[in-house]
């Protein structure tokens, strides 16, 4: 093993560990019902701003899926939702059940390791894309899992500053993501995969990061 790659790993570890520490510490201050309500909405405002509507028994992977991601949302599809950190929200966040998603077929997997029985009408990787371990072999698994046409919904958080960026790899700026990019190289990444941008959305902007939404097709 390269020592790119035990550094890799090591900063995949370090993440994944605060990751968990992330969601205790926010959803201590969350009541339940509220916060999954609250959600749920957010994430139809979504799919309502990108003007994607998934049809009823539509197959839809949601790629690092957090114990509230858009499977919540999507009761009319079939859904599967991957990450490996599943387990541990259902021990450790009350406000995660898989029990309370009977249409979601729930995997713990890393990303780079999810292999797809079939190809999905949609796939989802939102707030997740820079928290893999392999960011090409993830980006190349999305691809794979996505059917001919269809497409492959991404949002990032993307340095805005060229400067800012460079320093965050070479400093813990941002422990809880181990890859530190721009939006432009992440359509470049997505590009190669062979996946064409049909729009791209600003959802949030910031400092240092925008959050961006990517709407891509496989070609």
């Amino acid at each position: 093993m390269s020592q790119v790659t035990k550094r890799g790993n090591i900063k995949w570890r370090v993440a994944q560990f605060l990751e968990i520490r992330w969601w205790q510490q926010y959803l201590g201050k969350k009541e339940q019902k509220t916060y999954l309500k609250a959600k749920q909405a957010y994430w139809q405002r979504i799919l309502d701003q990108l003007q994607v509507e998934v049809p009823v028994g539509a197959r839809v992977l949601d790629a690092g899926c957090g114990p509230a991601g858009i499977f919540i949302a999507l009761e009319q599809a079939e859904v599967v939702a991957v990450d490996p950190l599943l387990e541990a929200y259902a021990e450790k966040l009350s406000h995660f059940n898989p029990k309370d998603y009977p249409w979601v077929h729930f995997e713990t997997v890393m990303l780079e390791h999810f292999q797809a029985e079939q190809a999905f009408d949609y796939v989802f990787c939102l707030n997740a894309i820079n928290h893999v371990s392999d960011l090409s072999q993830g980006i190349s698994v999305l691809r794979q899992a996505t059917k001919k046409g269809h497409s492959l919904i991404v949002s990032i958080d993307s340095h805005r500053w060229k400067a800012l960026k460079w320093l965050f790899r070479l400093l813990p700026g941002d422990a809880l993501h181990p890859h530190q990019h721009s939006l432009q190289d992440y359509e470049n990444m997505l590009g190669r995969q062979g996946l064409e941008i049909l729009q791209k959305q600003k959802l949030k902007p910031g400092w240092i990061f925008d959050y961006w939404v990517l709407e891509t097709r496989k070609i």
